[in-house]
């Protein structure tokens, strides 16, 4: 019992010092990249075969001799890299070293049984690679170790002659290296203790990706390309690369450090590089043989933006030395262009909302009721010849009022150019309706400028949807406010008053049929200023507040009447 005791002991310090060179070889950079990733490049599995097959030949010279067995580790080589890495490296693992033990060993005893149990435990682990959870991977090791040498034990009682000396030899080294199997488990969890820490690394870097695209964001609100130089500069100087560069799918967009003389904003993209990344869509790494340009960048990774599944543009990062492009950069590098691609992709989207909204001001701002020029025409008419005076004025309060509407061109407007274009429209109705109309201005002296044609739409939809629908003389009370850093607008009319069902749909941004003037006003304000329009039918009429901050941030109107 002994001499099974003393076997057991040198079969786990062999099990110890490969654990100990499997530990040395996760604290090495290359080594510590591979077992860090998800999927191997075929370089990677040779490197990995490589390893594995080494060390499980190498286990089988440094064996301990029993009756002309060899107790060593090489199953367990064989299992933890099948388990760790995958069928491929199992496989060739336990060909390599099975086949190996049988050549060094012809017509001996056991090298047809360690052949063929090699091979098994090259296969089933992996299978455990594939099909286990990784949480039960150690368990599943240290039984696929159990299971291979059990086989390896079964065969050389079979295949013993004599039959005796299968037994004795059994009898010595079984319980030893089925025990030691134990050994696998603690190989599997070395190494998933690496990918721990490459999750805790791709957390870190996410962080970082994030903090980046913070300090960014404000870059975003107008592209072009000293916000795009802005934002290469702060992701070299936070990932302390050399060069920062970012490009469409035909041009160089922005560039930031080592070699900028040789590269010129608005040029034709140059590198191989960025054009495979862009023909391709996939991440570019060029780790040696890099040349560009300068010749003094050495490495370097260039990440395709994509816009619904297109590529759009490319963020490349550089370093001056070779091999700086370690997974803790490309895990960075992927999350920064993710989330510099959805930027990108919200800010045009902005852009285009902006000119759209734009346009549709342009078009409302232009666009002049036929029957309200009509009809103004026609109280011109009847003015001349009743009071002449009266109807010069007319001209003059239409021709203001047409003027206003043709050349304004921004959506911000000084208040009392905006009150002067309201007063113009009312003078007309007036001037068509006579005494049924009334109007009291209570305006206080302010100087804000506001969104354009807010009020106008207001009054009129008080003029026509509420007096004019009701029977008498009406009257309708503008109120400008000063209230400290806020300007209160109040249009208040005496007409049949505006439905609660009209005030809902508003509110739940519903566009009623008759009522698209209130509801793009409402909606204006609200995208301005963060609430919009306080509507409320009155006893006897309706009544329409809003408030205009006087400041707010990011929003600086340009006066653009040209008076």
């Amino acid at each position: 019992m002994n001499n099974v005791y003393d076997i057991l002991v040198q079969f786990l310090e062999r099990a110890a010092l490969l654990l100990i060179c499997l530990y040395a070889m996760t604290r090495l950079k290359g080594f510590r990249e591979i077992f860090g990733k998800e999927t191997y490049s075929k370089k990677d599995y040779i490197i990995i075969c490589t390893v594995f097959s080494s060390f499980a030949v190498l286990a089988t010279y440094t064996g301990l001799n029993v009756e002309g067995s060899l107790v060593n580790v090489r199953i367990i080589t064989i299992v933890s890299g099948g388990i760790i890495f995958g069928p491929v490296v199992g496989m060739v693992t336990g060909v390599i070293s099975g086949v190996h033990r049988f050549l060094i060993d012809i017509g001996g005893i056991t090298s047809i049984p360690c052949l063929i149990s090699s091979i098994i435990a090259g296969a089933i682990s992996g299978y455990i690679n594939k099909k286990i959870k990784k949480e039960y991977k150690w368990i599943a090791g240290i039984i696929a170790g159990v299971f291979s040498e059990s086989i390896t034990m079964t065969l050389i009682l079979l295949l013993s002659k004599p039959h005796s000396l299968g037994i004795d030899i059994v009898s010595k080294i079984a319980i030893p290296m089925i025990l030691g199997q134990v050994c696998v488990g603690f190989i599997v969890l070395l190494v998933q203790n690496v990918e721990d820490e490459k999750e805790k690394i791709a957390a870190a870097q996410a962080k970082l990706a994030l903090d980046i695209a913070n300090k960014t964001l404000p870059y975003f609100r107008n592209i072009n390309s000293d916000s795009l130089n802005q934002i290469c500069t702060i992701i070299k100087e936070d990932i302390n690369a050399d060069a920062v560069a970012i490009t469409d799918t035909m041009n160089i967009l922005a560039y930031v450090g080592l070699g900028k003389e040789y590269y010129n904003i608005g040029h034709e993209i140059i590198t191989e590089a960025t054009k495979e990344a862009i023909s391709s869509g996939n991440i570019v790494i060029k780790n040696e043989g890099f040349e560009d340009k300068s010749g003094m960048l050495k490495s370097a990774i260039v990440i395709p933006f994509k816009e619904k599944g297109e590529v759009t543009g490319t963020l490349k990062i550089y370093y001056k030395s070779p091999h700086r492009i370690t997974y803790n950069v490309q895990t960075l590098a992927i999350g920064l262009s993710q989330i510099i691609s959805t930027l990108m992709e919200v800010s045009r989207i902005e852009h285009i909302k902006e000119m759209a909204n734009k346009a549709e001001l342009k078009a409302l701002q232009t666009q002049i009721n036929p029957h309200f020029l009509f009809n103004a025409l026609n109280a011109v008419a009847s003015c001349i010849r009743i009071d002449p005076n009266k109807a010069r004025e007319l001209i003059i309060n239409l021709s203001s009022y047409l003027r206003f509407n043709l050349e304004l061109n921004s959506e911000f407007i000084d208040i009392k150019k905006e009150l002067k274009q309201v007063m113009d429209y009312i003078e007309i109705e007036k001037a068509r309706f006579g005494n049924k109309l009334d109007v009291v201005y209570d305006i206080d002296d302010v100087n804000i400028k506001i969104p354009s044609l807010t009020i106008q739409p207001l009054v009129e939809n008080a003029i026509v949807h509420g007096i004019l629908k009701d029977k008498g003389r009406g009257t309708i009370k503008i109120s400008v406010k000063d209230e400290g850093e806020k300007v209160k607008i109040s249009i208040i009319d005496s007409g049949i008053g505006i439905s609660e069902d009209v005030i809902q749909n508003i509110y739940k941004d519903k566009v009623p049929g008759n009522k698209i003037g209130l509801y793009n006003v409402h909606s204006r304000i609200k995208l301005i200023y963060g609430e919009g329009l306080v509507i409320e039918r009155l006893e006897k009429g309706t009544k329409i507040e809003f408030y205009i901050k006087k400041n707010i941030e990011g929003v600086e109107p340009h006066e653009s009447y040209s008076s």
